[in-house]
């Protein structure tokens, strides 16, 4: 194999195993998974699943794929998420088209659908809303386990709201999506539930990731302290929930302490923060008065 400038790989025609193996190599140094990214690229660029990429290494590609393969890999090299190069990212065993306009669902937000869940096993129609959906992953992947739910999913981006209607589409669910700066569209609605991953990176770490910067600034901004967006929220939330009624709210890792204390002064009456799988606080569960 013909050695050519570190970001080009050979424009001749080569095989799948040794164009993964470039790539790989290529994203050694920027990258966590380099291996796996390279292989998912290599397989967008071809139009094949993965599964055939590692199955048929010896099928050969034509230059202008390798040409787009490339770029690819050197888009990924500059921190452009993975799901924004491919236009698709997993959810809850659901694909959502996503978009630079909106976040990248991550594997740690589905805790929030598990809780959301579990919430509101006992309600026969519960009426839910999810603020700040983004591309409608955790809106979506509610009505798809819960379909006798009636979910509302707010955005305060049009761009997001256009993406997460295409997703509703595809997955022929029916959500209702509303333009909105958090309740501020929603009138006199209350919900029995109310599901969250708002803002909350502080603004001194926005930076602190190559990928971050790529993302929406809006959907991770949480100020100061990462706490803006979420007293926001917090001071407004428990007027809109029936009695008994749930938030649930996906927050920092080191934010779970003085997450309760806001719930608890938002009038609460019950707060806890409960660990993802790496255990770590992740989600907010506080739960509306009893007959309030």
């Amino acid at each position: 194999m013909s050695i050519r400038p570190s970001n080009s790989p050979p424009s001749t025609q080569f095989s799948l195993a040794e164009l993964a193996k470039w790539g790989s190599a290529e994203l050694t140094a920027t990258g966590s998974t380099p291996r796996l990214d390279a292989e998912l690229l290599l397989a967008f660029a071809v139009s094949k699943p993965r599964s055939a990429v590692l199955a048929y290494p010896e099928a050969r590609v034509e230059p202008e794929v390798a040409d787009s393969y490339r770029e690819l890999i050197s888009r990924r090299g500059t921190g452009v998420p993975l799901a924004y190069l491919t236009g698709s990212k997993e959810f809850y065993s659901l694909e959502f088209e996503v978009t630079p306009a909106t976040l990248v669902p991550r594997p740690e937000t589905e805790l929030l659908v598990d809780l959301a869940l579990a919430r509101s096993s006992e309600l026969a129609q519960p009426k839910i809303l999810d603020l700040g959906t983004g591309c409608g992953a955790i809106a979506l992947a509610i009505k798809q386990a819960r379909p006798n739910s009636a979910v509302t999913a707010v955005d305060s981006s049009a761009a997001a709201l256009e993406v997460a209607r295409r997703n509703a589409e595809r997955l022929s669910l029916d959500v209702q999506f509303v333009q909105s700066q958090w309740f501020e569209a929603l009138g006199d609605e209350i919900y029995d539930m109310i599901v969250t991953n708002p803002p909350y990176v502080a603004r001194a770490d926005l930076d602190s990731s190559p990928e971050l910067a790529h993302e929406p600034g809006t959907a991770l901004d949480g100020g100061r302290d990462g706490l803006d967006e979420i007293r926001s929220i917090l001071g407004v939330a428990g007027s809109r929930l029936t009695p008994g009624g749930f938030l649930i709210m996906e927050h920092g890792h080191d934010q779970g302490g003085a997450i309760v204390d806001l719930a608890a002064a938002g009038g609460f009456a019950t707060q806890e923060t409960v660990p993802d799988l790496a255990g770590l606080d992740r989600a907010l569960v506080a739960q509306a008065a009893a007959g309030s």
